[in-house]
C-alpha cells in the first residue's frame, strides 16, 4: 500500500459525534466524514472511531488525512456549502427546524436536522423577517448548509434567490403555486399565503 493507516486510540472503538473537534487543519487534512470549519477539523457524522492516513510518498502536502470511519449508513452527508432539500418540521419566532432529505441531489440514509435562523432567511430587510410568513410545517425547502451549528443541527440559509420554499400545501390542503418572491397561491381556493419562495428554474 502506498499509504499507511494508523488507528486513533490504538484501534479501540470510540464514539465520534458530529461537530467533534478532530485536530488542527495546519497538520491534518479532512477525509471521509470530516470537514474543515475555519482552522480546526470536525466530524461530520456519528461514527465509531477516527483514523489517520499518512500522506502518500513524494506528496508535497505532508499533512495526514483524518477520517471518521465505522459509519454504518453510507448515504449522503451534509457539508458546509452543500445544497440540501429539507422538510420543515417546526416554525418558531426566531428559527425553523427541518429534516434534511437530500444533499446535492443525493438521498440521505439517516436523520440530519437543519435549523434556519431568522437572519438566514433572506439577504435583505432581515429585521423585517417573520418566520411564520416565511415557512410552515410540511414545506419543502432548498437551502445552503452554512455550518454545523452544534451536535444536534446544521445551520441552513435560504438567503439567495434560488433558495427557499420549492413545494408547499395550503391551509386548505391544496398545492401552493408561486406568484412572487413572498407569496404563493392555493390552486383550490385562490387564497394567498406568505412564504420565502425559491426562484423557479
Amino acid at each position: 500500500m502506498a499509504a499507511t493507516a494508523m488507528e486513533h486510540d490504538g484501534g479501540a472503538e470510540v464514539v465520534v459525534t458530529p461537530g467533534e473537534l478532530l485536530g488542527p487543519s495546519s497538520s491534518l487534512e479532512a477525509g471521509r466524514g470530516a470537514y474543515a470549519d475555519g482552522r480546526p477539523l470536525r466530524a461530520a457524522v456519528r461514527a465509531r472511531r477516527r483514523r489517520f492516513v499518512a500522506p502518500a510518498p513524494g506528496s508535497s502536502d505532508l499533512r495526514s488525512t483524518v477520517e471518521v470511519v465505522g459509519h454504518k449508513a453510507h448515504g449522503a452527508v451534509p457539508q458546509p456549502g452543500s445544497i440540501v432539500i429539507a422538510r420543515v418540521t417546526k416554525v418558531m419566532a426566531r428559527m425553523a427546524s427541518a429534516d434534511i432529505m437530500c444533499v446535492d441531489s443525493k438521498a440521505v440514509k439517516e436523520k440530519f436536522t437543519g435549523m434556519i435562523r431568522q437572519q438566514d432567511v433572506r439577504a435583505t430587510e432581515i429585521d423585517k423577517v417573520y418566520m411564520y410568513q416565511s415557512y410552515r410545517p410540511g414545506d419543502i425547502v432548498r437551502a445552503l448548509v452554512l455550518s454545523l451549528g452544534d451536535a444536534r443541527a446544521y445551520y441552513l440559509s435560504t438567503a439567495k434567490n434560488e433558495l427557499g420554499v420549492v413545494s408547499a400545501q395550503s391551509i386548505a390542503g391544496g398545492t401552493l403555486v408561486p406568484t412572487s418572491w413572498t407569496e404563493m397561491q392555493c390552486e383550490l381556493t385562490g387564497q394567498i399565503e406568505q412564504r420565502k419562495v425559491a426562484k423557479v428554474e
